[in-house]
Order: C-alpha cells, then sequence, then structure tokens
C-alpha cells in the first residue's frame, strides 16, 4: 500500500488517485497521521492538476462522511434546499424557504457567514433581535418537521474535514479550485438530509466567478457530483454584475427580505426568488413545471402563507416575530447620509465589488474572522443601472455608525457609479439552467 507522501506525489505528478486513496487521505487528516502541511501540499498539486469527476466525488464523500449526516425521515415530502455561491447585496435564503415551506416542501438549511466582499446569511438572520442560528441538531430537525423551515450555522458535527480544509485552502492561496470549492459546498449541503439541490451559481464582479465560462464549470461540476451522489440537482447562472436589490447589509437586507413577502421589494430579488422556487417546487415534486412553481410561489406571497412561515420560525429560532409586521424593530444606523450625481445623465454602471468592500469597511462584514458585524450599517441604492437623474438626485444612502466611518468610505462609494449620456439597460438577471440530466435551457 502506498504512503501518504507518494499519494501526494501521485497528483503532485498528475496522476489519478485509485478508488479509496482520496478518502484515506482525508480519514488521515482527521486522526492526525496526516500534518497540516501534508495536506496543504496535496490541496496545492489538486489546484494545479485537477482532479477527475470520479475523484471530487470521492472527496465530497470522504468529507461529507467526516461527520453527521443529519437524518430527516421522520419529516414528511422530499427535502430541497438552496445554495448561493455569494453576492452583493444576495438575501435571496430569506424570503426563499419561507415560500417554499409554505408551498409544502421542506427546507432544511444550513447556512454560512459573511465571506470577503459577499453578505451572510447567518448575519442577517441575526440582525433580528434575540434570532439564535446556533441551534442543536434536534431542535433543527423539530423544527423542520414543525414549521417547514429551519436556518441553522454549521454545526461542529457537519463536515469537520471541510472546515479543516477551507482553512487551509484560505491561507495556501488555493480557494479558486473548482474541485475542491464543487466538495466544499455540497459535504456541507449533503449533511443537512436533503433529497435534492438548487445552486444558484453567481456570474459578474461581485461574484468569485467573474466570468461566465467559469461559472458554468463550477455549476457542471455541482451538477455533475450531486448527480452522481444520487441527488436532485439544478444550478442556475445568475447576474452579479450588479447589486441585487437595493440594500447591502444585514438589517437593511432582512427588511428588503420581509418587504418582498409583504408583496413588494425590488423587481429583481422578486424575480430570482420566484425563478429559484419554482425549481425547489419541481425538485420537491409538488409542481410538475417551473412555470406552475413560479405560480405557487407567487400563491405563497399574495395570501400571506409565506409571511406566516417567517414569523413561525423567528418565533421558534428565539426572535422578535414582529418584526415581520414592523420592520422598525429592526437594528438602525445612527447616521444616514446621502451620495448624490455629480452631473445629469443615465446611471450606466454600478460597482458590486466596490459597494461590496464599502459595506464591509463600514461594518456589515468582516476582514478577520473573529469579528462582529454591526447589524445596523450598510447602503441603500437608490439609482440602480438605467435610473436617469439630474445633478444632486440621490445615488445612495449610506447607513454608518458615525460620521467618521461615512468619511472613510464615501470616496469609494462615489466610485461605483459611472453616469453616461446614453441609457444602458441591465442585462438578463438568469443566463442558464443546468439540471441533473446535464442539459441547459437558456
Amino acid at each position: 500500500m502506498a504512503t501518504l507522501v507518494e499519494l501526494i506525489a501521485k497528483k503532485r505528478d498528475g496522476g489519478s488517485h485509485d478508488p479509496g486513496e482520496i478518502q484515506r487521505l482525508i480519514q488521515a487528516l482527521i486522526s492526525g497521521e496526516l500534518a497540516d502541511y501534508q495536506m496543504s501540499a496535496w490541496l496545492m498539486a489538486t489546484f494545479l492538476r485537477g482532479l477527475e469527476p470520479r475523484e471530487t466525488l470521492e472527496l465530497t464523500d470522504a468529507m461529507l462522511g467526516s461527520g453527521v449526516v443529519l437524518d430527516l425521515s421522520d419529516v414528511p415530502g422530499v427535502k430541497v434546499d438552496k445554495h448561493s455561491t455569494g453576492g452583493v447585496g444576495d438575501k435571496i435564503s430569506l424570503p426563499l424557504a419561507p415560500i417554499v415551506a409554505a408551498c409544502g416542501v421542506p427546507v432544511p438549511m444550513v447556512s454560512g457567514r459573511g465571506l470577503g466582499h459577499t453578505g451572510g446569511t447567518l448575519d442577517k438572520l441575526e440582525s433580528i433581535p434575540g434570532f439564535r442560528v446556533d441551534l442543536s441538531i434536534a431542535d433543527f430537525r423539530r423544527i423542520v418537521r414543525e414549521i417547514g423551515t429551519c436556518l441553522i450555522g454549521q454545526t461542529k458535527e457537519i463536515a469537520p474535514a471541510d472546515k479543516r480544509i477551507y482553512a487551509l485552502r484560505d491561507v495556501t492561496a488555493t480557494v479558486e479550485s473548482i474541485p475542491l470549492i464543487t466538495a466544499s459546498i455540497l459535504s456541507k449541503k449533503l449533511a443537512e438530509g436533503i433529497d435534492a439541490l438548487v445552486l444558484d451559481v453567481k456570474v459578474g464582479r461581485g461574484a468569485f466567478m467573474k466570468d461566465l465560462d467559469r461559472a458554468r464549470a463550477l455549476a457542471r461540476s455541482l451538477v455533475d457530483v450531486a448527480s452522481r451522489g444520487g441527488k436532485g440537482v439544478t444550478a442556475l447562472l445568475t447576474d452579479m454584475d450588479h447589486p441585487l436589490g437595493f440594500a447591502i447589509g444585514n438589517a437593511l437586507e432582512a427588511a428588503e427580505s420581509i418587504d418582498v413577502l409583504r408583496g413588494g421589494g425590488p423587481r429583481d430579488i422578486l424575480e430570482l426568488t420566484l425563478d429559484l422556487a419554482a425549481e425547489m417546487l419541481v425538485l420537491g415534486k409538488v409542481e410538475a413545471d417551473v412555470e406552475g412553481g413560479r405560480r405557487r410561489a407567487q400563491q405563497a406571497i399574495d395570501t400571506g402563507a409565506a409571511a406566516e412561515v417567517l414569523r413561525k420560525l423567528i418565533a421558534a429560532q428565539h426572535g422578535d416575530p414582529r418584526v415581520v409586521d414592523d420592520t422598525s424593530l429592526l437594528p438602525r444606523a445612527k447616521v444616514v447620509q446621502t451620495i448624490t450625481a455629480p452631473r445629469a445623465g443615465f446611471v450606466v454602471d454600478v460597482d458590486p465589488l466596490a459597494l461590496g468592500y464599502a459595506g464591509v469597511e463600514l461594518g456589515a462584514g468582516r476582514t478577520r474572522a473573529d469579528q462582529a458585524v454591526d447589524p445596523a450599517v450598510g447602503l441603500v441604492l437608490r439609482a440602480p443601472k438605467g435610473t436617469e437623474v439630474r445633478a444632486g438626485d440621490p445615488l445612495i444612502d449610506v447607513h454608518a455608525s458615525d460620521e467618521a466611518s461615512f468619511a472613510r468610505v464615501s470616496a469609494r462609494v462615489a466610485s461605483a457609479f459611472r453616469i453616461d449620456d446614453a441609457r444602458v439597460a441591465r442585462g438578463p438577471l438568469v443566463f442558464e439552467a443546468l439540471r441533473g440530466s446535464g442539459s441547459s435551457a437558456p
């Protein structure tokens, strides 16, 4: 039998691992037989040489098997979750989970915190007074069974190998590897005990995948590995060259999400939520096609059923359900300043990356893992792409903890906007869909 060092050398030299070799590496890491620096060497070899789909599936299974796989067999129905690769203003999980649950499909969701310039679902949820994401697995299962959905953070029991490996990737320049991203996402998601998964793979400046070809490659990898693992799966490739919605920042995004469930909210947030909900309802076998899924999801909003699920969810997770009817109960920033247009014309570009980093600088995100976030701060877009403005018209509101914080980000925020003489329309929100069969649709 080959030694662990020989297995590292095999991938370094471009070889393919025999069945069981990747499993052995992961088990050795967890047991302490394989040192972190040796795993880092294998990760770099994988980053440079890649993994075959079969190897990626074995890595996913090995990381999944390093911890607990939740048993939700006592929850009736097809369990379906959604995962986004992250973007600026991406608050879709907050309205999506209650809508899908209200339509009869259970949504067990293990979510993450903000990463870099992108916001995190857990941080948005924790902006709701009292809301807890650190529930036990037993409570998680109970709430999914009783309400139809529950949103928590990754526990120490779920895919511990992924947590260990991600920490190494983060400091060894091996994050941007499609096989490693695939295994990281799916090992956590499949540990939830789900039957199917919808993936929102972001494309553009505000995403981790900047171009369509690379995003498509990631989506295909995720769909292929999840399908090989016996799960129903669909991936949508969606636009992140512009912030989603108007709000950037935790309480601001929570309020915007609640507004969607009350029949309002920005059009792009509603449309993408309905698109993803429709795919989840088809995979959940309560609708035969996405057109029927969209109608059913919209009906859950119109009747108030989705908002009622959110009230129950917030109460079950120790939060204040009154926020669904009164978003003024969410944290509010002490300072709100407006940046205005320097000239007349049309807003032809709004850079999501610049606004994402401005939000982090205000305190809505983290520059270190141990930092706390300020739930109240952020930005609210007043003039999205395509808006006609006059000199002095509002472009964006900056919600800051103090005047000094506003002053630090004002130039960065202003630079995110480009105004020209001709109107430019925003492009499509969804570029294409990849489904478990590997087929794509426009």
